[in-house]
């Protein structure tokens, strides 16, 4: 199973950005997404991005939309999230963990973090107004 391990979390203020990174420890198997989860305090676990390094498929989640991005870096077992126009309301602990292509009418990563395994530890993020 491949392990993941997140960095790049920190405190900023409203507006600011952020750029987070999930190592994996082996290539991402092609039937494979790798997503961004976060879990703020007293809510439920959500998506946040995914992506498919072997299909080039992407989701974000509509909280998230026009303001996050989720690419590969050159080290193709490094995927990272591109924070910008951070809100107080992004606020939470972010995972990244492995998601297993669906298909339904077409491949798609789901977002939902049921679909999700291979957790890392997350890394905290906080936006002050």
């Amino acid at each position: 199973r491949v392990q993941l391990v997140e960095s790049g979390g920190g405190s900023v203020q409203t507006g600011g950005s952020l750029r987070l990174s999930c190592v994996a420890s082996a290539d991402i198997p092609s039937d494979y997404c790798v997503g961004w989860f976060r879990q703020a305090p007293g809510k439920r676990r959500e998506g946040v991005a995914t992506f498919s390094p072997a299909r080039g498929l992407v989701a974000y989640g509509d909280s998230v939309k026009g303001r996050f991005t989720i690419s590969q870096e050159n080290a193709k077992t490094t995927i990272s999230l591109q924070m910008n126009g951070l809100k107080p309301e992004d606020t939470a602990v972010y995972y990244c963990a492995t998601v297993r292509l669906q298909y339904l009418s077409g491949y798609y990563c789901p977002l939902f973090p049921d679909a999700a395994n291979s957790w890392g530890q997350g890394t905290q993020v906080t936006v002050s107004s």
